[in-house]
C-alpha cells in the first residue's frame, strides 16, 4: 500500500505516519526529516536547503524529487510507503506518479489532514528539540521533567527556526498558495479523503483507520 498524508505543517501527518510504520511495517518517507539531517550534517544539499527552510519556503522541486527517487529504490520501500510531506507541488506529484508507474506501483490513498491555523500555531510553536540527538518535546503536551533540558541525555532544548510563530504563518501561506492545489490532482484520480485532524492523537488515529479501512 502507498499512502500520501497531505496537510499543513503541524497537522499531525508525521505522528500518524510513524504510528503506521510501527504498527504495519510501512516505511515513512519524510522529506522534512531527510532535509534536516542534511542541514545538520552540513552537506551541499543541506546548505542549499537551509535558507529555504529557515524562511518557511519550499525547497526546489528537483531537490525533493531526487531525494524521493533515491529513497524509493531501497529494499525497505517494497512493503509499503507512507509519504509525509511529499508531494508539495504539481510537478512533484506528476514526478511521483511517473516514478511509481515505472515500478508498476500506484498511490492507494491521499489523506488530507484538516486542522485550524490556531491549532497549528499552538502545536508547532510549543515544540522543542534536544541539541544532542533530536528528541522532541512540547512545552504544553509533552514537557520535559526538567524545563529546558532533555530527559534522555540532559542536553539543552531549543526551538527550531521554522517553529517560531512568524515563520509558521509564512509556512502556512506558502502551503495555501503553492501546495493546496495539488489536492485537485488527486481528487481527479478519485484518491482524495478529507480527515478531521483536530483533537488527541488516538482520536485522529481512529478516524484515519476508519478512512483507510484498516
Amino acid at each position: 500500500m502507498i499512502l500520501i498524508f497531505f496537510g499543513p505543517p503541524g497537522g499531525g501527518k508525521g505522528t500518524q505516519a510513524r504510528r503506521l510504520q510501527a504498527r504495519r511495517g510501512m516505511l515513512q518517507i519524510s522529506t522534512g526529516d531527510i532535509l534536516r539531517e542534511d542541514i545538520a550534517a552540513g552537506t551541499p544539499l543541506g546548505r542549499e536547503a537551509q535558507g529555504y527552510v529557515e524562511r518557511g519556503e519550499l525547497v526546489p522541486d528537483e531537490v525533493m524529487v531526487g531525494l524521493v527517487a533515491e529513497r524509493l529504490r531501497r529494499p525497505d520501500a517494497a512493503a509499503g510507503v507512507v509519504f509525509d510531506g511529499f508531494p508539495r507541488t504539481l510537478p512533484q506529484a506528476e514526478a511521483l506518479e511517473e516514478m511509481l508507474a515505472r515500478a508498476d506501483r500506484r498511490v492507494d490513498h491521499v489523506v488530507d489532514f484538516q486542522v485550524s491555523e490556531e491549532t497549528i500555531i499552538r502545536r508547532l510553536s510549543g515544540r522543542r528539540v534536544c541539541q544532542a540527538a533530536g528528541h522532541i518535546y512540547h512545552v504544553e503536551f509533552r514537557p520535559p521533567r526538567r524545563p529546558g533540558f532533555c530527559d534522555i541525555d540532559g542536553s539543552p532544548l531549543f526551538q527550531r527556526e521554522d517553529d517560531r510563530p512568524e515563520t509558521i504563518r509564512r509556512r502556512l501561506e506558502v502551503y495555501r498558495v503553492q501546495t493546496a492545489p495539488v489536492l485537485d490532482f488527486y481528487r481527479a484520480r478519485g484518491l482524495y479523503t478529507a480527515l478531521d485532524a483536530e483533537g488527541k492523537g488516538e482520536e485522529v488515529a481512529a478516524r484515519l483507520d476508519a478512512a483507510l479501512g484498516v
